[in-house]
């Protein structure tokens, strides 16, 4: 029989946090489909919400537990249902969110409590023709973000530059044939990997992953 490594967790369990300390009467997005409806970073707790005629999300200081103000400000600057959102891993100030509005719009937190709905980005991504469900932050470069959409493409932006609105990503990926469910970089951000899941005629769907080079 061969040998095999026990896992050192293999004896540890969850256990539920007391009341106290969790986070309560958040209205939870019922839009998200199979998409992220939150992000945590060392400060806040971001979570995809409901919302009248647009989209919206919430961010909560990670330390502000129990029950949550029914009128606690959001940020609501989105026309449709927001689909995905990220912190900035250099910046946990910064977050960026996408909709079914086809754009990806990135916002300044600030350090204090809300006190008032954010409705304006620091700045606004327009490329995508159709909706934008994922968007992913590069992990080793500053202000290189990815976003894919129900075009079918994966678009690559910089955003260390002083416009308010970008329009011309710097490179687009194409190659998948479907929409592109999920995508995760390798350690040091040389290689992505997409996936998706596409249907040829008269045959059962054909799963897709392509790894991409990235030379930034």
């Amino acid at each position: 029989m061969g040998r095999y490594r026990s896992s050192k967790f293999r004896h540890v369990y969850g256990k539920a946090a007391s009341k106290e300390k969790c986070y309560d009467c958040v209205p939870i997005t019922r839009n998200v489909h199979d998409n992220h409806f939150c992000a945590v970073n060392p400060h806040f707790i971001a979570v995809v919400t409901e919302c009248a005629g647009g989209g919206a999300f919430l961010v909560i200081p990670i330390h502000q537990t129990g029950k949550l103000d029914p009128h606690y400000p959001k940020i609501c600057g989105h026309k449709g249902n927001v689909l995905d959102i990220k912190w900035n891993p250099f910046n946990d100030f910064v977050i960026a969110s996408c909709s079914e509005d086809a754009t990806v719009k990135i916002w300044d937190i600030p350090k204090h409590l809300l006190t008032r709905n954010i409705t304006s980005p620091k700045k606004e991504l327009l490329g995508h023709i159709r909706r934008v469900g994922l968007i992913e932050w590069h992990p080793t470069a500053n202000n290189i973000l990815f976003s894919s959409g129900y075009d079918y493409k994966i678009m690559i932006w910089n955003l260390d530059t002083k416009d308010a609105v970008i329009s011309n990503p710097v490179k687009i990926l194409d190659a998948h044939k479907d929409v592109v469910l999920s995508m995760s970089f390798n350690t040091d951000g040389s290689l992505l990997c997409p996936f998706s899941s596409y249907r040829k005629p008269a045959t059962s769907p054909t799963k897709s992953i392509k790894s991409c080079s990235l030379e930034m």
